[in-house]
């Protein structure tokens, strides 16, 4: 069994849900947990506020607090792809995360997530990433190695002033651009059933991105995006809403049954630039993923 060194964290609702205790909210929170699985890690002392103090099944909702426990699972996938640190100093780490492997602990990945792997290289085990990429997408990912100055990158993202740069290949449905060709997306997505997809919604745009063609065959083409905007699934939604859905794309335009993951058949998609002014020193920071998608 797996289990995470340091708590995950929520911090429940300012509206109460309809519920009488921590428990009843985790259950609702987290329908995939048996809620014998909660009852048997508040037993242990693996459920506890943020001074330390043990919530049982019967510690009252409590508004707005932050709720900490400690995740495991028993039989963890192995992901057989490695990362690679591509810069680091006393602020901030880049590294390259493969396909397949999730940013953080989620669903059946403890140890096998980009931060714990780096936590266990660099022996930093406050290294805390600013950002996420979904688990098929490959590229750079930007963490925080200073906890004195992590507010300050993690503003940089919130605040949208990071350029990102990602590339992706995606079927063309007889319907070929043209290289340089461009498109600005603006619309409105909400989730989905089941709630991890994500949908076109009518109502004020709340997702905005750059699309443009580099290259393209007969059935294919490679594209660069820029996301101005940074909602879950956006660029594969956007690429979906001009009817080019991503090559290996399980998740759009029809959402696939699940299954193990396929190692020959990762997501075409990569983020393979990071750009932006240093909040500390003042200085342009651009970094390159090194790696390139193309069309052979």
């Amino acid at each position: 069994m797996a289990i995470a060194l340091t708590p995950s964290k929520l911090s429940l609702p300012q509206h109460n849900p309809g519920v009488t205790s921590v428990l009843e909210y985790l259950i609702l929170k987290f329908p995939a947990i048996a809620p014998d699985v909660w009852q048997q890690r508040m037993a242990q002392g693996k459920v506890h506020w943020h001074d330390g103090s043990l919530i049982t099944p019967d510690t009252p909702f409590a508004a707005q607090q932050r709720v900490y426990y400690y995740r495991e699972v028993t039989n963890e996938p192995v992901i057989p792809f490695a990362e690679h640190i591509i810069f680091q100093d006393e602020l901030i780490l880049i590294a390259y995360k493969p396909h397949f492997l999730p940013v953080t602990p989620g669903g059946k990945y403890v140890d096998e997530c980009l931060q714990n792997r780096l936590r266990n290289k660099t022996g930093n085990q406050q290294l805390q990433a600013m950002h996420r990429i979904d688990k098929g997408t490959a590229g750079l990912v930007l963490f925080s190695v200073n906890e004195s100055t992590r507010a300050q990158y993690h503003h940089l993202f919130a605040s949208h002033q990071v350029n990102k740069t990602y590339q992706a290949i995606a079927h063309t449905n007889g319907k070929v651009p043209k290289p340089n060709q461009q498109w600005e997306v603006k619309n409105r997505m909400v989730k989905s059933e089941p709630r991890f997809v994500m949908k076109i919604a009518q109502g004020e745009d709340n997702s905005h991105s750059f699309i443009r063609c580099l290259a393209n065959s007969t059935d294919k083409a490679l594209f660069e995006l820029n996301p101005i905007t940074g909602k879950t699934h956006q660029l594969r939604v956007h690429m979906q809403s001009l009817d080019w859905p991503l090559l290996n794309d399980n998740y759009y335009p029809t959402l696939q049954a699940s299954q193990p993951d396929d190692f020959n058949k990762p997501l075409q998609l990569l983020a393979q630039q990071l750009e932006f002014i240093d909040p500390i020193s003042q200085e342009l920071r651009r970094f390159n993923s090194n790696t390139f998608l193309n069309l052979d």
